[in-house]
């Protein structure tokens, strides 16, 4: 993005440190750069230059999410052997492969930030970054799968097909794909409660608690209120969020207000109502205290998810060492290559 006159005013002999003036005034005119990218709704590639606090930000926010995609596959796996159907469970295998697919992805995305993968995942496996607090609830019924899809991976399209207007270049791609699978998993979970809401008495009352135990949780995965939220402004003033999170909220609760009568279930919240004059739904307060606590790594299934997710990467080590040293034997140039000659049995001089 520098223009010839910053590469100018910046250009010294060899050996010779930049003037700091002439180095300043590049960096402004890079900076002066990027505002207008981002302005012109432009997308910020992975060579362009970037302010060191959007490289941050953006590395937080892609982290995050993908550490999301991989921890959200254990609430629903842990179904896949007791599905009431072989039906049912090949869509859920499906749904949970696509979940790791999304963090690959996404890590893929975070690289291009320069941030190694295995970097990403010690943070996460050291607590030092998070993932969303809606996967530390328990799944204790088959109704929950549909819950999720639902509720979960419906407030998850409401949140991210925004993203694919992100203004960095990599993760607005990777949404795309990303935000097309996820809305296959939301009509699984709506077309798996509404069998179960049309079924028996017992179904019917497995599926409405399983909303119950989901719904608010739900509320909670577009982060804290506006007025708490200590990144969604500057996110949304580089463009990587083009919606703050009570915008968001407000949009999902809109859409899933009809589809919950659609499937004749009842949403848990008394204060749930039409509001003519703003054209939306008033919904109840939400438990930000037992937000902020599980977050905190408090919930009921945190220490299980993650204690899983760290035995899972220290199993599957021998796989990556495996795959790694493939890799560099048939690099180019690589003098442990074998001979291929050899590998198909013919005759070597």
């Amino acid at each position: 993005m520098a223009t010839a006159a910053a590469d100018k005013a910046a250009r010294t002999e060899p050996g010779e440190a930049a003037p700091p003036a002439a180095s300043a005034a590049h960096t402004a005119e890079q900076q002066a750069a990027f505002d207008a990218a981002v302005a012109a709704d432009e997308r910020i590639e992975p060579r362009d230059w970037m302010p060191d606090a959007y490289r941050a930000s953006l590395v937080r926010q892609i982290a995050q999410h993908a550490h999301s995609e991989i921890i959200g596959m254990q609430p629903e796996a842990n179904w896949i052997t007791r599905a009431p159907s072989l039906r049912r469970k090949a869509i859920l295998m499906a749904k949970v492969q696509d979940e790791a697919g999304h963090g690959l992805y996404l890590y893929s995305a975070a690289e291009t930030l320069g941030t190694g993968r295995d970097e990403l995942l010690d943070k996460l496996h050291s607590g030092r970054q998070k993932y969303s607090s809606i996967f530390n609830y328990p799944t204790l019924t088959w109704a929950d799968v549909g819950a999720i899809g639902w509720l979960v991976d419906g407030a998850a399209i409401t949140n991210q097909v925004p993203l694919c207007r992100c203004s960095y270049g990599p993760y607005a791609r990777a949404m795309v794909r990303v935000c097309k699978e996820e809305s296959f998993h939301q009509r699984q979970g709506y077309e798996s409660l509404l069998a179960l809401s049309r079924g028996t008495q017992a179904q019917h009352e497995m599926a409405q608690d399983a909303v119950n135990r989901w719904w608010w949780p739900s509320l909670m995965m577009f982060g804290p209120p506006d007025d708490e939220s200590s990144h969604s402004e500057q996110s949304m003033t580089w463009k990587i969020k083009r919606h703050s999170n009570d915008e968001l909220r407000q949009r999902f609760v809109d859409i899933c207000v009809p589809q919950a009568e659609s499937l004749g279930l009842t949403l848990p919240d008394p204060d749930l109502v039409w509001n003519e004059a703003r054209g939306h739904y008033d919904f109840g307060p939400i438990d930000w205290t037992e937000f902020w606590d599980v977050l905190k790594g408090n919930g009921p299934c945190n220490e299980q998810r993650i204690t899983q997710r760290r035995r899972a990467h220290e199993e599957g080590a021998w796989v990556r060492d495996a795959a790694a040293a493939y890799a560099a034997k048939h690099a180019p140039g690589s003098t442990t290559r074998p001979d291929t000659a050899a590998q198909h049995g013919e005759a070597t001089a």
